[in-house]
């Protein structure tokens, strides 16, 4: 039963819930510039961070339980507002690889960028990576969301560690009752600067990746990816068409793609 609760993402879930929360709730309660604020009337720094910290969580849910890409059957279903046409295989020829059969969940057909993620059991179209701190993959559905979470994450972080630091009292006093003075705010300025690094970091390279229009997966596994490991001289990406037009079909193109096509066409115009 436990096993269950913990695979469901259950735990996870609540307890990033319940820590951002309470370390919103730290912020209020101490001496703090939200607290300062509060008390001389002006609500325009709690209201805005108080609705910083409810987006963050918002989002945090959006990308955690949103399908990633999931493909279901083997006729690989197109999901709703994609027609059959943009979602039909291409005929396989010597420009593309064979698609490859998944000896998990038995797809005879995996699509392009594609793969198996073991701790979700299924295929996921242009996958990223599986995440566990959102306990669910990253892939072509939800990838532009989770980069946006990623920045509205770091902002609320950013913002409650300066918070966290306005309630320091930096007056020269003996160590030991400073420290005990100050303990619960040290331990959310070490939870909050810990995670605004990581997430910065996250955030770079997501950018980086929709920049050049690949993923995690492909970057870090390129040389045993056939369709990137036999294209140009092993650097080289396929997909990527620019700056401007990766950004743009990272951010804007909200349906499922065909990278076969998007493939032999890259194959075509470099062999043009």
């Amino acid at each position: 039963m436990f096993k269950k609760v913990f695979r469901s993402g259950f735990l996870v879930r609540s307890g990033h819930t319940v820590l951002t929360w309470l370390i919103t709730l730290v912020l209020f309660l101490h001496d703090t510039d939200l607290r300062r604020c509060e008390e001389e009337g002006e609500l325009m720094q709690p209201v805005a961070f108080s609705l910083l910290v409810l987006l963050s969580v918002l989002l945090y849910f959006t990308v955690s339980l949103m399908d990633p890409g999931f493909i279901l059957t083997d006729s690989v279903q197109a999901p709703p507002g994609v027609s059959e046409e943009q979602e039909a295989m291409l005929p396989q020829t010597t420009a593309a690889p064979r698609l490859r059969r998944c000896g998990y969940c038995l797809l005879q057909q995996q699509p392009m960028r594609a793969k198996h993620c073991k701790a979700c059991q299924r295929c996921v179209r242009k996958f990223d990576h599986h995440c566990p701190w959102i306990e669910n993959c990253v892939g072509e559905q939800n990838h532009c969301w989770f980069l946006l979470y990623l920045l509205v994450q770091l902002g609320a972080l950013a913002w409650a560690f300066h918070l966290t630091l306005s309630g320091l009292s930096w007056s020269p006093v003996e160590w030991g009752p400073w420290l005990k003075a100050h303990s619960v705010l040290l331990g959310c300025a070490g939870v909050t600067g810990v995670f605004s690094a990581v997430v910065l970091v996250l955030l770079g390279c997501h950018l980086y990746l929709a920049a050049t229009n690949t993923t995690t997966w492909e970057f870090m596994s390129r040389p045993r990816i056939a369709y990137l490991r036999n294209w140009g001289d092993g650097e080289e990406n396929p997909f990527d068409r620019g700056l401007l037009c990766n950004l743009w079909d990272f951010f804007c193109v909200c349906r499922a793609v065909a990278w076969e096509r998007v493939y032999q066409r890259a194959h075509r115009s470099d062999h043009a």
